[in-house]
């Protein structure tokens, strides 16, 4: 019997159904064996052992043994490479990946995950005391100062809302510090007093509270503004400085840019030390208007860096600041501040998003002409999410046209509008963990991000049966005062969530959504002669007829025979409901509950040569009948007290070493910034998870009324019909 060709060996070719008679044993061992032996070096190059299953197939698709039966072909090849090779060795027992579990405070304890300090851009930063200096001096007195720790800073602007996007860099600049056990400050660049607004100074401090991380120190670019002034002058006197007069409109035309790449150095550039001193002094005191001169850097014209072609350096601005009051009319922009203000607290990693890549070498050019400490700054990519808008001009027309509520809106991506959504802090970092951080600009799809939601809240909130549109249904085979008293656990996974007992009595609630007025086969919930199983009952229901509105044709009541004799017979089917027995004080009646869909109809809003057409007209359904078991209201207490306790504990902790260190009039840590009625989450089963609104009236008692509106936090599934 001849031999398989050589040719026909590693290379698997398309197979084609032979339906001819089957090979005989003993022709496929041959075979096999004869195949086996002429390419014993290429089998052992491949595993040996290990490509046995490879093998199989390639034997199944030859066309000498494609007839031959499977299991004789599997023997035949066990056989040939126990005599090739010796015995098959003993299977390895697979170390089984343990699936996400819950520990005795509810959290997640599963397989490890990536880490973005261990792994990626953040990895390969380099050590304090690494970013060359143009002097060994200064790296030597900068170690000094800080004792080889590594020392960031998170430095926004107090002008509006942080988003999703701050939220990554926050989660870099105060995480890195942590994890290698340094320090982070938090530095509110204060030098642009006509955009600036108190309340955005508590609000950046209560966002970096709430997502668990503390300042080293709070403070301000002004707290610098001598200092910034005096190195501005010592600019001047190295002729590195010089006031200009040009109007915008010349320093554009000077500059070139794309249109013409040759610059013109500006008239005044060449002007006197002195002369531009006194200049810069009368702009202090007030002799010029807004706009009439400033000042700017002299740095390197036929550099092709636009960061290099003479920034300007100081501005006036005539307006009253909220710490130095009138004390200054003249104000440093940022490519001046913000490097001197990195050098001044002694940073080691000035880290920033890629759109500051070019300032890089305007940021070290200013440094080594001063001739201070020159941190080094490194760039990571920001993020974005496909669907949503974080421009401050575009989110007040949404806010004014009506399109959204505020600014808190939770159809919004701002982390006021997060919170308020219920979306938990730890669901956000565990997000931008996940995603990673690479000099690439990340672009993730909003599936994504509530994929991250869904996976947090997964493992520690508490379950609750709920329905969204109610509709009643009466037992007719027990008597009006029938009630059985249910024990349901508020997490099947989770048991240190403890469990609620619920009644079960002549009437309930389901969900409009569970019942069906004619039946059919691919239908498993309640229709009239189908029977369904109600989640932690003691027996199924059978639907033996419904009632309907004489106006409307709608369905108000299923009238069900509870299947309360005979053997348990397991439903195929369990739905949510919850007792209308007023003695347990159930249901739990809510005022409103919001449910949020995308708020535009393309995954690039912004991109849109109009982004208001994108607005989609229905991103907000409201439902103003729900009902939850009487176990909401312990949950929002335990929850509420667990979340106020927390924060108190924080606060007490770092309150008043922060407060010794940080600048006069810094924002103080408070335990109110911690929590709030957000913190009451649950998953509605069945339906979605949920959160309080901060517009709620919540009375943790049973016997008095609340004003309950709910908040869909995510899905608890993908939706399809999301852009992704």
């Amino acid at each position: 019997m001849a031999a398989a060709p050589a040719d026909a060996g590693p290379q698997k070719p398309k197979r084609k159904v032979d339906e001819g008679p089957k090979l005989a044993r003993e022709e496929t061992f041959a075979l096999v064996q004869s195949w086996t032996q002429e390419h014993k070096a290429e089998i052992e190059e491949q595993g040996g052992w290990q490509c046995e299953k490879k093998l199989i197939g390639t034997f199944r698709s030859l066309p000498a043994t494609r007839s031959s039966a499977v299991p004789d072909v599997s023997a035949a090849i066990a056989q040939s490479l126990g005599e090739l090779l010796g015995p098959k060795p003993a299977k390895e027992p697979v170390a089984k990946v343990p699936k996400p579990t819950a520990d005795a405070k509810g959290k997640a304890t599963e397989a490890p995950v990536p880490d973005m300090f261990k792994e990626g851009f953040l990895a390969h930063l380099h050590k304090p005391g690494e970013n060359p200096q143009i002097d060994q001096r200064f790296k030597e007195e900068h170690l000094r100062a800080t004792g080889g720790k590594v020392v960031t800073r998170f430095p926004p602007e107090p002008s509006g809302s942080l988003h999703i996007g701050h939220c990554k860099a926050i989660a870099i600049n105060f995480g890195y510090a942590q994890y290698h056990r340094g320090i982070c400050y938090l530095r509110f660049d204060d030098t642009n007093p006509a955009a600036e607004e108190g309340a955005h100074f508590d609000a950046i401090l209560s966002t970096i509270r709430w997502l668990g991380y503390e300042p080293y120190q709070i403070t301000y670019s002004s707290d610098h503004f001598q200092r910034l002034y005096e190195l501005a002058q010592q600019l001047i006197k190295k002729g590195k400085a010089y006031t200009c007069s040009c109007t915008p409109e010349q320093v554009k035309f000077n500059r070139g840019g794309e249109e013409r790449p040759t610059r013109i150095a500006c008239e005044h550039r060449d002007k006197p030390p002195q002369l531009c001193l006194d200049e810069f002094e009368g702009m202090r005191l007030g002799k010029y208007k807004k706009g009439e001169v400033t000042l700017r850097m002299k740095q390197d014209l036929e550099n092709p860096n636009p960061q290099m072609w003479d920034l300007m350096a100081y501005r006036i601005v005539d307006e009253p600041h909220h710490r130095t009051g009138s004390d200054w009319r003249i104000y440093p922009t940022y490519d001046f501040t913000h490097c001197l203000c990195d050098s001044f607290e002694n940073i080691s990693h000035s880290l920033c998003t890629t759109e500051f890549i070019a300032a890089r070498e305007s940021y070290e050019w200013l440094c080594d002409e001063l001739e201070i400490y020159k941190p080094r700054q490194s760039e990571y990519g920001r993020l974005s999410l496909q669907g949503t808008i974080t421009s401050k001009r575009k989110i007040n027309k949404l806010v004014d046209l009506g399109h959204v509520m505020s600014w808190s809106d939770p159809r919004l991506y701002t982390v006021d509008a997060l919170r308020r959504r219920g979306v938990p802090p730890g669901a956000i970092l565990d997000f931008v963990n996940e995603i990673g951080v690479t000099s690439a600009i990340s672009t993730i799809s909003l599936a994504r991000f509530e994929q991250a939601i869904r996976a947090y809240l997964e493992v520690n909130t508490p379950r609750l049966m709920m329905v969204l549109e109610p509709v009643r249904l009466t037992l007719t085979n027990v008597p009006d005062d029938y009630v059985v008293m249910c024990e349901k656990p508020l997490h099947p996974k989770n048991p240190a969530l403890g469990k609620n007992t619920v009644p079960f009595a002549k009437h309930v609630y389901i969900d409009r959504s569970d019942f069906r007025s004619e039946d059919s086969p691919d239908y498993f919930r309640l229709a009239p002669g189908k029977s369904v199983g109600l989640l932690n009952a003691p027996h199924t229901v059978k639907c033996t007829s419904f009632k309907t509105d004489a106006s409307t044709g709608q369905v108000v009541e299923i009238l069900c025979k509870l299947e309360n004799s005979g053997p348990f017979v397991k439903s195929k089917a369990y739905i949510q409901w919850v007792a209308d027995h007023e003695p347990s004080g159930s249901p739990v009646r809510i005022s409103e509950t919001r449910v949020f869909h995308a708020l535009f109809k393309s995954d690039n809003p912004a991109g849109a040569p109009n982004f208001l057409d994108e607005v989609k007209p229905n991103s907000l359904e409201v439902f103003q009948s729900a009902l939850i078991e009487t176990g909401f209201l312990d949950v929002a207490q335990t929850e509420l007290a667990k979340a106020k306790a927390d924060a108190e504990k924080r606060t007490s902790a770092v309150s008043q070493g922060q407060h010794d260190r940080s600048s006069a009039g810094a924002p103080e840590a408070e335990a109110s910034q911690l929590y709030g009625y957000e913190s009451i989450r649950f998953q509605g089963m069945r339906t979605a998870y949920f959160a309080v609104d901060y517009d709620s009236d919540l009375v943790l008692d049973a016997s008095k009324p609340s004003k309950i509106i709910l908040n869909r936090i995510v899905s608890l599934k993908a939706d399809s019909g999301k852009n992704s």
